[in-house]
């Protein structure tokens, strides 16, 4: 085998190629010494950038990637329990519409009459200047001409103490505040006209009732000065 030694005309031994760029090549991936740098040379930890890459390596992206957000329990024990107070709520506030108190007028008509009609029909005539009514109630005959084979029925009488001559009846036929109702009056004669009252009124209140046959009475020019 040839001497693989380079030889100078002056005898000397010159150093291979491969002596040469050892050298250079060390100390250009050589880091300084004055800072850190890093150096682009393949060490045991630094990973294979294919490797990390999800497009051709699928088992990267799986470990990268985030896992879902799960929501929190106390969370959900928080909904469930508006939920449920929200249901209990409801049922309370139905209770509560139930216990509401009835009105006088879904009263038995007989009770209706007696407690709430009467002592306010008294009330209010008297704030006409009539001192001396007196009111009764009672079923007896329809008081008027053509009238008397008709059965009984509810009526309020009512009379003027000192001057007796004048005299009304408010009849309920049904027994009903919302159903027929009947008017007539006399003085000091049997009365002859059997009227209608409140006809046009789709629902009767105690109210009304009141106004109703004071307003007639007013109309008679039996209150106040008349």
């Amino acid at each position: 085998m040839a001497d693989q030694t380079n030889h100078n005309q002056a005898g000397e031994v010159a150093p291979s190629t491969v002596d040469k760029q050892a050298p250079s090549v060390a100390e250009e991936h050589a880091p300084s010494t004055d800072s850190p740098e890093a150096t682009d040379l393949p060490t045991a930890n630094t990973p294979d950038p294919k490797a990390a890459n999800p497009e051709t390596n699928p088992n990267a992206a799986k470990t990268t990637a985030t896992p879902p957000k799960r929501e929190k329990p106390a969370a959900k024990a928080a909904v469930g329990e508006k939920s449920a107070a929200a249901t209990e709520e409801k049922p309370a506030a139905k209770a509560a519409k139930k216990e509401k108190a009835p009105a006088v007028e879904d009263k038995p008509f007989v009770e209706f009459i007696e407690q709430d009609y009467l002592p306010a029909l008294q009330k209010a005539i008297a704030q006409q200047g009539v001192q001396d009514l007196q009111v009764s109630f009672a079923k007896q005959k329809v008081p008027i001409t053509g009238f008397e084979s008709a059965e009984e029925c509810w009526q309020i009488i009512g009379s003027w103490k000192e001057t007796g001559a004048r005299q009304f009846n408010l009849y309920f036929p049904e027994e009903d505040i919302q159903g027929k109702k009947g008017f007539s009056c006399n003085e000091g004669k049997k009365p002859s006209t059997l009227e209608s009252f409140l006809i046009d009124e789709r629902k009767i209140t105690l109210d009304l009732l009141v106004f109703g046959l004071v307003q007639r009475l007013d109309g008679q020019k039996w209150l106040g000065i008349n």
